[in-house]
């Protein structure tokens, strides 16, 4: 499956992440490393982990992020799990995906009037004979249930009801979190304007634009489910010795790793 890659590359270029004092701010996708970050875009985890680790004290961590890399997020949530202050997480727009492990880490999670939190299967992609295939599905069946603890850990209920939770890829708003326990409470204060209009095409059960809420305060949080771009075409075979050659060749296969990890 190429969902991980065409959801970074749908959205490439549409986000942003910023340290300011000690707030947080991501609003983008979630990518393995600062190599992915510089060619596909997104914020990687080495560096959430090298920002939240020069801050002292609590942190405001806002996020509006249609999700990303499930191990990147690993990283970034264990950093939040160590950072010695408060850290309150802010679901200004969307917490989707891997974005929802960094909401649920956080000692405090606020949803924004209008904002919505995803949940859903990890996802990867295979390659090989039958036994290979069989290991990968043993694999996402670890992923899935560590992240179900995940979910646990924040709000209770049994493991099973989250595991179909994640099996249906379910979509809370704002109130369904803080009733669902994955939110401590709805924000009464103006929502941060979420302006990323993210390309969420590549989740099933996605929200049409039509159907998010606007705020009493005018603040609209914007999906924008567009089509993913088009694959580009192949380059031309060209002599090794081609430092252009070289360059794609690197590119094709950081591609295929990219594609190799789990979301």
């Amino acid at each position: 499956m190429r969902q991980l890659h065409r959801l970074i590359q749908a959205n490439r270029g549409r986000g942003s992440f910023r340290a300011e004092g000690n707030r947080l701010v991501i609003y983008d996708v979630i990518v393995a490393s600062d190599a992915d970050a510089a060619w596909l875009g997104g914020v990687s985890a080495e560096t959430f982990q090298r920002e939240i680790r020069a801050m002292g004290g609590d942190i405001e961590l806002r996020i509006n992020s249609p999700g990303g890399d499930v191990f990147a997020a690993r990283a970034m949530a264990q950093a939040i799990r160590e950072h010695p202050g408060k850290v309150t997480a802010y679901v200004d727009g969307v917490a989707a995906s891997a974005a929802s492990l960094l909401a649920v880490t956080a000692a405090e999670t606020v949803m924004a009037p209008g904002s919505m939190m995803m949940i859903h299967e990890a996802w990867t992609i295979g390659l090989g004979n039958k036994g290979d295939f069989l290991a990968t599905a043993a694999l996402l069946e670890k992923i899935d249930a560590s992240i179900v603890e995940t979910y646990q850990a924040k709000a209770g209920g049994e493991p099973e009801a989250w595991a179909a939770a994640m099996s249906a890829e379910t979509w809370y708003t704002a109130a369904e979190a803080v009733t669902a326990g994955l939110a401590d409470r709805v924000s009464e204060a103006k929502p941060a304007a979420a302006q990323a209009a993210w390309d969420l095409s590549v989740y099933d059960k996605a929200p049409a634009a039509e159907t998010v809420q606007v705020s009493t305060e005018g603040t609209q949080v914007t999906f924008a489910p567009v089509a993913a771009p088009e694959a580009p075409e192949p380059a031309p075979v060209q002599a090794e010795a081609d430092p252009q050659f070289e360059h794609e060749h690197r590119n094709r296969r950081h591609a295929f790793r990219l594609l190799s990890t789990a979301a």
